[in-house]
């Protein structure tokens, strides 16, 4: 399919435009190397913020007053948001940035936030990947209307932000717009990462792949802080100049200045890193950003992509990859793992961290299916605890009996089987298929048994009840 091109002319919410990203080598003609700027509370300068343009990594003085060396290749000037302070958004989408021009000087203004945010929450968006307008009207329909309930699940006083993992489109970059009126609908700030259907296709390398999605949400990497936790986004989308063609890789200079923004935060405070492709299995150069967070106490890597949910455990990172928003790329309701369409919720308390998994239109406490096959003499229990990681416990019941712990098992999802079973689901989209999942659990018994619970205890101590008539 020919892809469309892209509106010049970037609309945004009724009433509100992003500027585009000024690209123009001639309006630096006039700019100084070294800019200046300051950053301002009221009429206090604020100290300490970190100032980068991607490449050099500065703090403000005792004044708020910043000056920094500019890269030839920098776009924007970013501010990372310092605990204490309100997001600065644009429709609630995260603009704690400004887009490099003619200008030597930029000055960004913050406002205290009116209430402690040791304690926060934030909500990881994987994927919603919307295609065409029907699938726009499905999230708009379900993911947008049960995010808002669960935000305001969490309490009146509650402060929430959002980060959306990449792939907020499927090529058509012009749904952008849609999901934008998503984030404004749900009333929290939401950040956003890159995703490898987020990239201007046949226009040149990496480099320029990211065009679009910067006249949108600014630039592909940056960080954040709130409370005693520091956010960092960034692109680990490696575009190879050939259409869809792409792979998993994270650029010298992303490490470079990521280094340079950890030297500002301290070894035992959370450190949240947000990117699209899974590290784990899927950055070919994975090694070298672990590198850069050693001595770090508490790392955990949030992820999308793979449109299945996994946490995996590699020494003191743990990476959570979400189900996907959009599931079976809106033509089902269930990832190809089994896993619910949905999104992850964290909540941050100093830098202790706890979470859970929301299915879109199912209840929190829902975290099992359940398939139950008979089989020539007895039957055979399958259970999908989808958030599953090694510090659960799943143990299931007979008639009221309790038989201790299920048996782990690898291998398909029944439900995601049957989604799949005539290889061509809802709309066409064929290519979803199921995948191999590790949070699956088995049992053996009897055919006369008439009951089974399944009982599953996460990390935290929550327990979470399935039950089935055999």
């Amino acid at each position: 399919m020919k892809r469309r091109s892209f509106i010049q002319s970037l609309g945004f919410i009724a009433g509100s435009a992003f500027i585009s990203l000024n690209s123009n080598a001639f309006t630096n003609l006039n700019r100084d190397k070294a800019i200046r700027g300051k950053v301002m509370d009221k009429n206090k300068g604020v100290a300490n913020v970190v100032i980068s343009d991607g490449f050099s990594v500065v703090k403000t003085d005792v004044k708020g007053q910043y000056s920094i060396d500019l890269n030839e290749k920098a776009t924007n000037l970013f501010m990372s948001t310092p605990s204490g302070y309100e997001f600065k958004t644009n429709a609630n989408i995260a603009k704690q940035y400004q887009v490099l021009g003619a200008k030597n000087e930029y000055d960004f203004v913050l406002t205290s936030l009116k209430k402690n945010d040791v304690k926060h929450n934030f909500v990881i968006w994987a994927d919603p990947q919307v295609r065409t307008k029907d699938d726009v009207q499905q999230m708009m329909d379900t993911s947008v209307p049960d995010t808002i309930a669960t935000i305001k699940a969490l309490g009146p006083d509650a402060l929430v932000h959002g980060i959306c993992v990449g792939d907020i489109a499927w090529d058509f970059l012009e749904y952008f717009e849609d999901y934008n009126k998503a984030v404004a609908m749900m009333g929290i700030p939401f950040f956003q990462a890159l995703g490898n259907h987020d990239m201007n296709y046949r226009e040149g390398g990496d480099d320029t792949s990211d065009r679009t999605f910067k006249e949108f949400f600014g630039p592909t990497y940056y960080s954040f802080n709130r409370g005693k936790a520091h956010y960092v986004v960034m692109d680990d989308v490696r575009y190879l100049g050939v259409e869809r063609t792409y792979d998993g890789h994270i650029s010298e200079t992303q490490l470079s200045w990521l280094a340079k923004d950890l030297e500002h935060v301290k070894k035992e405070d959370l450190l949240v890193i947000n990117l699209h492709i899974p590290v784990h299995n899927s950055i070919k150069n994975k090694e070298e950003l672990y590198k850069r967070l050693e001595g770090f106490t508490n790392v955990h890597i949030m992820s999308g992509h793979t449109h299945y949910n996994v946490n995996k455990i590699t020494d003191n990172i743990f990476e959570h990859n979400h189900g996907a928003v959009c599931g079976a790329w809106w033509a089902g309701d269930i990832c190809s793992d089994g896993t619910p369409r949905g999104y992850g919720v964290y909540e941050v308390d100093g830098n202790d961290l706890k979470w859970f998994y929301k299915p879109t239109g199912l209840s929190k406490a829902h975290q099992i299916s359940l398939t139950l096959d008979t089989l020539t003499n007895q039957k055979r229990l399958l259970a999908n605890v989808w958030n599953w990681d090694p510090q659960w416990k799943i143990e299931y019941e007979l008639d009221g009996k309790n038989m201790g712990s299920l048996e782990q098992q690898t291998g398909s999802d029944p439900q995601a089987v049957k989604l799949n079973a005539k290889g061509k689901p809802a709309k066409g989209r064929a290519f979803t298929k199921p995948s191999q999942t590790e949070h699956l659990f088995m049992a053996h018994f009897k055919p006369e048994v008439k009951q089974v619970k399944v009982i599953a205890t996460d990390r935290f101590g929550n327990k979470y009840t399935q039950e089935i008539s055999a």
